[in-house]
């Protein structure tokens, strides 16, 4: 609980769920809460992504599951973006304690009761009015760890300007990276994504992708001829004409499985 001789300043919040009932549960529940203001509501992810670029909250009661994307979908989406703090909302008592036990402010299940709600809110106001405030890398490593317990990646959310969308992830021709970002290579295009090298290839399947260096990953089924370079090292030359060199250190496990796929 907040002590009460902490001030609380103006707090702006986002409520994201794709069931009217919940959104208006909790925005009845807030009207008894004078220094706080619901600035916008979301009923899907894609708007939700929109929405929270838009109005940078300070905090957002965030349905789980949504149609397209999910809610842990709507954060990542938000890239570079300083990730506000979290209550997760669901019906699905599985999912709202794992992302509790890994570092979530909180979660509410619906019905959500009152007293509970009460109790989300306190901590989630908490941590906004302490030094440092919200632990974005708490929120980073939980992602992390939820990307991790899906296994291979189907898509990758990525975001163009104000819109948000998916990339298959058998779409992807390559991906390099991009100081803080990976480059997502597909169809001609290019899209970064907010995460390092070790995450994105960890998410893929390896007998479909193939690191090739240090800072580069390619799709296998692309590779269209390997080239003898210098000292064990490869030019990998994709279907779409794009050259890359393979260091010597990972030369072997590309040859291994152009083998195993020819």
């Amino acid at each position: 609980m907040i002590h009460p001789s902490v001030p609380l300043p103006p707090i702006r919040v986002v409520i994201v769920d794709d069931e009217p009932l919940p959104r208006e549960r909790i925005r009845t529940l807030l009207a008894a809460h004078g220094n706080i203001t619901v600035v916008a509501e979301a009923s899907d992810g894609a708007d939700a992504v929109q929405v929270l670029l838009a109005e940078q909250p300070d905090l957002i009661f965030l349905d789980i599951q949504m149609p397209e994307f999910d809610g842990f979908e709507v954060l990542e989406g938000l890239g570079s973006t300083a990730i506000p703090a979290v209550i997760f909302v669901t019906a699905f008592d599985e999912y709202a304690v794992r992302a509790f036990e890994v570092s979530a402010i909180d979660y509410l299940l619906k019905p959500i009761d009152p007293s509970r709600f009460e109790q989300a809110l306190s901590r989630a106001l908490a941590r906004l009015v302490r030094p440092g405030g919200v632990d974005a890398q708490s929120m980073q490593e939980f992602l992390g760890r939820w990307r991790a317990e899906r296994g291979y990646a189907a898509r990758f959310v990525v975001r163009t300007g104000s819109k948000i969308g998916f990339i298959r992830t058998l779409d992807v021709d390559w991906i390099d990276a991009a100081g803080n970002y990976v480059r997502l290579h597909a169809g001609g295009k290019q899209h970064l994504v907010r995460e390092t090298m070790k995450s994105v290839e960890s998410r893929l399947d390896p007998e479909a992708f193939v690191r090739v260096h240090r800072s580069a990953i390619v799709n296998i089924d692309r590779v269209a001829s390997l080239e003898p370079y210098f000292h064990g090292e490869y030019v990998v030359r994709l279907k779409d004409g794009t050259k890359l060199t393979s260091s010597r250190s990972h030369s072997a496990r590309l040859r291994a499985l152009i083998r195993e796929t020819s």
